[in-house]
């Protein structure tokens, strides 16, 4: 019969699989989703123009956004599970980077996104001067917020140290070292991104090459993280 422990090894295994696999996922549609639209406008009137006329695959992507934000949650949990015997401290920190950025992501730019997708709407829809340049004034400062450097540093910076650092712990581990390298090149080009932003948009080009590494990264991670499950599963199935 299976202990306790056996039965909840298994289930951190399957369930930080299952958050990967979904987090890969739900990044691939929202590529689908950004990628025809294109960026949003720097300036607040055309912001508001451009979440307004593309009002409902905006509600999709922050919807998919906060969803595989939570999905972070168990993912990282069950990344500190099988790392922490290599390295409790450096898998503690970089759990930790990668939980303060799903809260500071969720806080900050899907709150912020939101609001302006209401303006967005509101914008959209009135019919007088007055009305446009009240909701103008008010979507100043969400504009203002959701263009700065300092939201770049914390959704990128914070995510990308955290799984930079996940891959160091995983290269002194078993948990394979393709997948650790990945995780090196993924934090790399994700804080070359930021780092690089404040002295030439050209190396602000990698946020893209970190998204997509991103999204190839907890795709590996959740079937690395299946496979051990498995392991798991069969051994206790053996042992009865």
């Amino acid at each position: 019969m299976d202990g306790a422990g056996p039965v909840s090894e298994r289930l951190v295994y399957f369930v930080g699989a299952g958050s990967g696999v979904g987090l890969g996922i739900g990044y691939v549609v929202i590529i689908a989703l950004y990628a025809p639209i294109g960026a949003p406008p720097a300036t607040v009137d055309l912001l508001l123009q451009y979440l307004g006329a593309n009002l409902t695959r905006w509600s999709w992507i922050v919807g998919l956004s906060v969803l595989t934000d939570f999905l972070f949650i168990p993912l990282t949990a069950s990344l500190y599970f099988v790392l922490r015997k290599t390295d409790r401290y450096l898998a503690w920190l970089a759990s930790g980077c990668i939980i303060l950025f799903v809260v500071l992501d969720l806080a900050i730019t899907w709150t912020n996104y939101s609001a302006a997708m209401a303006l967005g709407s509101e914008y959209l829809n009135a019919v007088t001067e007055i009305q446009k340049s009240a909701i103008l004034a008010a979507a100043e400062p969400v504009s203002a917020v959701l263009h700065s450097k300092l939201l770049f540093v914390y959704n990128s910076l914070t995510l990308s140290t955290g799984i930079l650092l996940m891959g160091v712990v995983m290269l002194r581990s078993t948990f394979g070292k393709a997948t650790a390298y990945l995780g090196i090149a993924t934090g790399v080009a994700g804080i070359l991104a930021v780092v690089g932003s404040f002295f030439t948009n050209a190396l602000g080009s990698f946020i893209i090459i970190a998204s997509c590494l991103t999204t190839l990264w907890v795709f590996v991670v959740g079937y690395r993280l299946f496979r051990r499950g498995s392991t798991a599963l069969l051994r206790s199935q053996l042992r009865k």
